[in-house]
């Protein structure tokens, strides 16, 4: 193999030789013209698997960047008879969704959830005595399971025939990608479409650095050998409050550092404030209006000095630091200097076929100006633009119709205008609102927190967003998300029957709110 990789990269004539004179070597006997037979046998042979291999690189899409966008455009890309290719900088197919964010932090969050029912266990008539947490059983679960749904997609890759290429893949001029793997001089690939799905990588304050110990990102978090028993969590949206959840269940004390005025601050403003309401009674300190003005590590931990909105300073040690400020797209290092490719503050410029600038190009994900980062996201985009590469007609997407989940305690969901943005774009709002408290299967699983507001146009009825807070209702948001789709009215939803007792009857209950009355309040 080496000395066909040597052939590759040029000299075919000379690795034949050298393969003649190898035999020479070996074999003595080998004399005379039967020597020059083998040597033309042999380089015809290798000249035929170098051409072979410039014609299987070739393909109808290439995708650079094996995440959740990349890999389902690479599977329907198959499916659609394409001959595709994946290229993927990791030793594992899935991206950070996979590997580092949406699976393995669900994991860890029902984990700390069922712990947290055990601890609670007599409010159910169950007396539990002599339990207790093994953490490195609960990192060994979470593993397996990211374990077997990487090797699920690598299969599915398999079976709708996508070759797997493991490099760094780049732009190499019009329809043509370099792969490297590390400093090796790599292999070149041309592809009629081109699918940019490199992903993103979290923000970092300036003057820090993670490591495995004290300062951590969405990374390094995950891998933790043991429960620290503090963690200063700097930004309270959706990776900032989840892992406030999942530490504060596990004993750590929890403190939040947000900039903005309210905590997960794109959510709407009632839902802001009754997480934090939550948040705070379970106990974990939140300062909103923070300014992160210095950290310093010390032997104990780290220390970070913060000044709120009127000034004032202040200051908290803890064992760790949770930096979840955002994320960078990666548009560097990916050769789009010398393309037509258009960014936006790092962020890739699409249609809405996801086409770049660039003839051929497509982008999807995190990298996208203007899409939300969520792996659903990335999906969608992916099969909206592996559809048009194939010349078959899409639908762009309608971002408002992009749901929103948050897995805290207790659970974020969204889709579609807050209220404030519903009301500054220039509807006559109705709202319709339920609590939890007066359902009665939030009764049943003793978890009562929360709300489902439903916003809708006065005049039409036309639903314009459904927010949510409380027990699972992150499984309860596609019903709000078909319901604006089909363009439903809020009596749409009040006439729809929903099954008795079910946490979705908040939904049933706003939808009358907001329609005329709720009936069970």
């Amino acid at each position: 193999m080496r000395l066909l990789e040597r052939g590759k990269r040029a000299n075919v004539t000379a690795v034949g030789e050298a393969v003649t004179a190898e035999l020479q070597f070996c074999f003595p006997i080998v004399r005379g013209r039967y020597l020059g037979w083998i040597s033309r046998a042999v380089t015809l042979s290798l000249w035929a698997e170098v051409c072979n291999l410039a014609e299987n690189s070739t393909f109808d899409l290439a995708v650079i960047g094996g995440g959740p966008g990349g890999y389902v455009a690479a599977i329907r890309a198959g499916q659609l008879g394409l001959k595709t290719a994946i290229i993927e900088k990791d030793d594992k197919f899935g991206g950070t969704c996979l590997h580092w964010g949406c699976i393995p932090t669900k994991a860890l969050l029902f984990n700390t959830e069922v712990y947290d029912t055990v601890k609670n266990a007599r409010e159910f008539g169950i007396t539990i005595k002599g339990f207790t947490l093994d953490w490195e059983a609960v990192q060994t679960r979470k593993n397996k399971i990211v374990k077997k749904l990487a090797q699920g997609v690598e299969y599915l890759l398999k079976k709708n025939r996508v070759e797997m290429i493991r490099g760094f893949g780049k732009l190499a001029g019009p329809g043509q990608i370099q792969v490297t793997v590390g400093n090796a001089p790599g292999r070149e690939l041309s592809a009629n479409n081109i699918m940019l799905a490199t992903g993103s990588e979290a923000k970092m304050l300036p003057g820090l650095k993670p490591d495995a110990r004290t300062i951590l990102t969405n990374k390094e978090v995950l891998s933790l050998k043991k429960i620290p028993k503090s963690m200063v969590i700097i930004g309270a949206g959706a990776v900032g409050v989840e892992f406030a959840s999942i530490f504060h269940r596990l004993g750590t004390q929890v403190t939040i550092l947000e900039m903005l005025p309210r905590i997960v601050p794109l959510e709407d403003e009632e839902v802001s404030a009754e997480l934090e309401k939550s948040f705070r009674k379970q106990g974990i300190e939140i300062f909103t209006q923070a300014r992160v003005e210095k950290t310093t590590k010390n032997p104990k931990g780290i220390s970070v000095e913060h000044s709120g909105p009127d000034g004032k300073p202040g200051r908290l040690d803890a064992e760790t630091l949770l930096v979840a400020v955002g994320r960078s797209p990666n548009t560097q290092g990916i050769g789009l200097g010398s393309s037509r490719v258009q960014l936006e503050r790092g962020f890739v410029k699409v249609n809405g076929n996801m086409q770049t600038d660039e003839p051929g190009v497509y982008a999807i994900g995190d990298i996208v100006a203007g899409s939300p980062l969520l792996a659903h996201v990335g999906h969608m985009e992916g099969i909206i633009a592996v559809t048009h590469a194939a010349g078959q007609p899409v639908e762009p997407i309608n971002y408002l119709h992009v749901p929103n989940c948050t897995y805290c305690e207790p659970e974020v969901s969204s889709v579609g205008m807050t209220e404030r943005q519903a009301r500054e774009a220039g509807f006559k709002v109705r709202v319709g609102k339920f609590p939890f408290s007066a359902n009665s299967k939030a009764a049943i699983l003793g978890s009562r927190e929360g709300f489902v507001k439903i916003v809708s146009d006065g005049q039409y009825g036309e639903i314009l967003g459904v927010h949510m807070i409380g027990t699972r209702v992150t499984e309860m948001i596609a019903e709000a998300v078909v319901a604006m789709r089909l363009e439903a009215t809020a009596q749409d939803l009040a006439h729809a029957i929903h099954p008795h007792p079910t946490l979705t009857e908040a939904v049933l209950e706003a939808a009358h709110a907001a329609v005329d009355e709720a009936i069970h309040i």
